[in-house]
């Protein structure tokens, strides 16, 4: 049989649209047989309403802690961007190969099935895990309840790598982002009767004011220079309120993020708005509308990630790149939830961030070469050689 090329694969996985929103059924089905013809057995990790799936497999010895290789099968929409090719059809030119998901993160997926068959044929002393996930791109959705199955169904890794794009190079830390969602009910009345009601936008700015301090807080903590900006950031990223100009607003709503690096109590910043929220805005809101209220509320939180520094992970990975450097980075993977779970973890991967979601996105060639030989020097090690 014919062994396909890891560009090969990858326009075979680009040509599902994973968008996030979308099912990933129909990638999982064509991984799954992949693996199956070449003798590897995989297992679902599916949704409750069975449209979405993680796949798990491992290669070599079934009763050894191996090495997982790690990547999502989700990608973000294409909606609104102008590409000059179908995203969704690989586009070759110039040693560059555009499409939807090529850098983020279909290219490391492509490299790691195009191994499969040297993976299978090798008599492995470490096995080789492949953790394939979805809804990272909406924050890392769907590798938790696989995690939740290592030591259980699933075998747990020895450690692991996550392909995200890091153009081969070691990243050993990144921030992790906490999103909120604070919604303030006060009471609707005729704007021209404003003292019978609670404006809840009102109260509102009263907590943007809050946040605003403390991003200036954050701002002018110790700042770390491995991370592009040295320190946390915190941003409102949603605000609505309000229903017509005549209307005192009963509600209101914020949305705010913070890019933590590893290390920041993030449960220290929601106490902070809670604390305000209790002492400066409801007795006040309350006088008028004993039914007023603030609610704040922890949607997402991927975890910070640093390394473990007593883990073989890291040096092995430099090892077999032959590099003495590592890397931290401002954007988020699921190295830290692997490395909650027990996992030992570090990210590397072919292609750049600069790359990822954009139009036009694109991989170069190149980075795929760099990380098939990676991985076949990762097979040398697994086989004890």
């Amino acid at each position: 049989m014919t062994e396909p090329t890891a560009i090969e694969l990858l326009a075979r996985l680009v040509a599902f649209d994973t968008t996030s929103r979308n099912s990933n059924l129909g990638i999982v089905a064509f991984i799954e047989d992949y693996l199956s013809a070449h003798g590897v057995a995989s297992e679902r990790v599916t949704t409750p309403d069975g449209q979405k799936a993680s796949l798990f497999a491992t290669i070599g010895p079934a009763d050894v802690a191996g090495v997982a290789l790690s990547g999502h099968t989700d990608v973000v929409p294409v909606d609104g961007q102008r590409w000059d090719t179908d995203p969704f059809d690989l586009a070759r030119r110039d040693g560059r190969l555009y499409g939807r998901g090529t850098t983020d993160m279909k290219g490391f997926l492509a490299c790691v099935l195009a191994a499969v068959p040297d993976f299978a044929r090798r008599r492995l002393e470490v096995p080789i895990h492949l953790a394939f996930s979805y809804d990272e791109e909406i924050g890392c959705v769907g590798v938790r309840p696989m995690l939740g199955e290592l030591g259980a169904r699933l075998p747990r890794p020895r450690l692991a790598i996550i392909g995200e794009p890091t153009g081969m190079t070691v990243v050993d830390a990144h921030k992790g982002p906490a999103r909120w969602q604070i919604d303030i009910t006060g009471r609707s009345a005729h704007s021209s009767m404003a003292p019978l009601g609670v404006n809840a936008i009102t109260y509102a700015g009263r907590i943007l004011g809050l946040l605003d301090g403390l991003e200036r807080e954050l701002m002018d903590r110790p700042p770390d220079q491995r991370f592009d900006p040295p320190y946390p950031t915190l941003q409102v990223t949603e605000l609505s309120g309000g229903t017509a100009s005549n209307i005192v607003p009963v509600s209101a709503r914020i949305g705010f993020e913070v890019r933590a690096l590893p290390g920041l109590e993030v449960q220290a910043i929601e106490r902070r708005v809670v604390d305000f929220a209790e002492a400066r805005c409801l007795p006040e809101m309350r006088r008028v509308a004993p039914e007023a209220a603030i609610s704040v509320r922890l949607v997402n939180h991927v975890l910070p990630f640093a390394a473990d520094a007593a883990s073989e992970v890291v040096p092995l990975v430099l090892r077999l790149l032959g590099q003495n450097r590592t890397f931290a980075v401002s954007y988020a993977t699921e190295a830290g939830l692997f490395q909650d779970a027990g996992v030992p973890s570090v990210v590397c991967g072919p292609g750049h961030i600069s790359e990822a979601h954009t139009a036009n996105e694109w991989i170069a060639a190149s980075e795929l070469e760099k990380c098939s030989a990676f991985l076949a020097r990762l097979a040398d090690w697994a086989e004890g050689r």
